[in-house]
């Protein structure tokens, strides 16, 4: 049975960097399809009153740590971004925007690996026009792309939609209805795709 994986994603996550660069052991083990979902981090935050663990000095120096164990352990480069934290509005309505055609995995991995692998500022929009640039988009069509009132509009239409089903953070997952939340339940996401 071929089961579908929904991955909600915001690439202002350092963790949600470290399940889409796990994600494709996962899926080569399973019988699964994966749906990138882009949602707006900070949108959840809001509407669910959470906060990223950087705004708890304690829990954020924990969570680096941390971070460099998943990332060892699985084998993936993670670099923190010195720039962080990184409005990424821009860079989730040029998710949306790309979603259903050829190069969406290619934007997706370009912008992970600027934010996470080879940190970039890509709140800077010089930094962020020379990033796409680079892997071969051009930025005068992503400008456009992210001023289009649809895709603005399916941005925050993905992000209540998602608080809505009980999300409250990045990376969640949902096989069916059951959600997880974060890199460190891909186990369990694992499982639920192979029942």
């Amino acid at each position: 049975m071929t089961h579908e994986l929904e991955f909600l994603f915001d690439f202002g996550s350092p963790t949600t960097y470290l399940a889409h660069k796990r994600l494709p052991a996962v899926l080569a083990r399973t019988p699964a399809k994966v749906t990138y979902v882009p949602i707006l981090l900070g949108g959840v935050f809001k509407a669910t009153g959470n906060q990223s663990p950087a705004m708890v000095p304690a829990k954020g120096m924990y969570m680096n740590k941390d971070l460099e164990r998943f990332a060892r352990r699985f084998g993936v480069t993670l670099n923190f971004n010195p720039y962080f934290p990184i409005n990424t509005i821009s860079l989730m309505r040029g998710a949306v925007s790309y979603l259903d055609t050829p190069r969406f995995m290619d934007y997706v991995d370009a912008i992970f690996d600027a934010m996470w692998l080879a940190p970039r500022n890509l709140g800077d929009p010089e930094v962020l026009n020379a990033t796409l640039a680079q892997a071969g988009f051009d930025p005068a069509d992503f400008a456009a792309r992210i001023n289009d009132g649809a895709v603005k509009q399916k941005l925050i239409a993905n992000t209540q939609a998602a608080v809505e089903r009980g999300t409250f953070g990045a990376p969640t997952f949902f096989v069916g209805e059951e959600m997880f939340f974060g890199q460190d339940r891909l186990d369990f996401v694992e499982e639920a795709l192979a029942a």
